[in-house]
């Protein structure tokens, strides 16, 4: 290939990346659909804006989480959340404990075993990242244990609602055991969102409560690894999700400005799953390694197995 080729081959390596986000877009594509398009990307061709993808997929996240909040009781919220308080305290316990144990069964670096637990844990990236601050560990333990929750939430995203019908779980039960057994906010609404409205409500307010679980767990970091990083800043974003469901809920809100909020925060859920798959590559999948993917594997099946049961004996 001569030069002048070989140039615009390079400048048209990232157009796959524009013409599916594009997609994502105009034909409001489903959770699932926007997953899958944004690991088309992410395998096969090239994601041009690694950093700043990184940051924009955190704060559109947020800001979705927040419209999303214009479409739900604020009454509804509030009793969801204090339903699931036991069962997430439950959760996270059993995961920290059997995450140890599973470690120092398949002789994992102490670290890494205990960033995937945490993650598992709590919520994924966004506690691996916060908790991380806050140990002496390498970038790499970082890298690892964020990358395997990722393939893990785009997998649950997929299967989740097969599961959740072929078992009959009602909309409640399957919002709990989402926002339980999903590592990440964003595969939890995209699979709750799947399977319907009550399960989306449920599932948000359940697993918003469970994400509040990142500071007080920064801070026993921070004291065990005897670090001097402070305890993760509060995520403001959850107040602001409450804010919204009240003012909808109390001051009635008109339907020409909650409906277009709402619309507008599903396609931001759909571009920020396009997102996070696009950063799903062969080269972090390579990186990953079988020993911590069989640890947070193993791990997530437990969890994910013993919420299922537990909802279908207590019916």
């Amino acid at each position: 290939m001569n030069t002048e080729g070989h140039a615009l081959a390079q400048r048209l390596k990232p157009l796959p990346f524009y013409v599916l986000l594009l997609a994502v877009i105009v034909l409001r594509s489903n959770p699932g659909e926007s997953l899958l398009m944004g690991l088309i990307v992410g395998l096969f061709f090239t994601q041009p804006h690694g950093a700043l993808v990184k940051k924009t997929t955190k704060y559109l996240l947020q800001a979705a989480v927040v419209g999303l909040g214009f479409g739900m009781n604020f009454n509804a919220v509030i009793t969801a959340g204090s339903e699931g308080f036991l069962f997430t305290l439950f959760s996270l316990s059993l995961a920290l404990g059997l995450g140890y144990l599973l470690g120092r069964w398949l002789k994992l670096d102490s670290a890494i075993s205990y960033l995937i637990s945490v993650g598992t844990a709590i919520c994924g990236g966004s506690a691996i990242a916060a908790v991380s601050q806050a140990m002496r560990t390498d970038e790499r333990n970082i890298s690892v244990s964020i990358g395997i929750v990722f393939i893990l939430n785009a997998v649950a995203l997929f299967i989740f609602p097969l599961i959740g019908h072929w078992f009959q779980l009602s909309q409640y039960e399957f919002g709990v055991w989402s926002a339980i057994a999903i590592h990440d906010t964003s595969s939890v609404v995209g699979a709750a969102a799947q399977y319907g409205d009550e399960a989306l409500q449920t599932a948000t307010t359940i697993k918003l409560a469970r994400a509040l679980w990142i500071i007080p767990m920064t801070a026993i970091t921070a004291r065990f690894f005897k670090s001097k990083s402070s305890a993760s800043g509060f995520p403001w974003f959850i107040l602001f999700f409450l804010l919204a469901s009240a003012a909808t809920t109390y001051f009635n809100f008109s339907k020409d400005i909650t409906v277009p909020l709402i619309a507008a925060a599903k396609i931001g859920f759909s571009i920020t799953l396009f997102l996070i798959g696009t950063g799903i590559t062969r080269d972090a999948l390579r990186k990953v390694g079988v020993r911590p993917m069989l640890h947070g594997v193993l791990l997530w099946l437990i969890i994910m197995s013993a919420a299922l049961l537990f909802l279908l004996l207590e019916r």
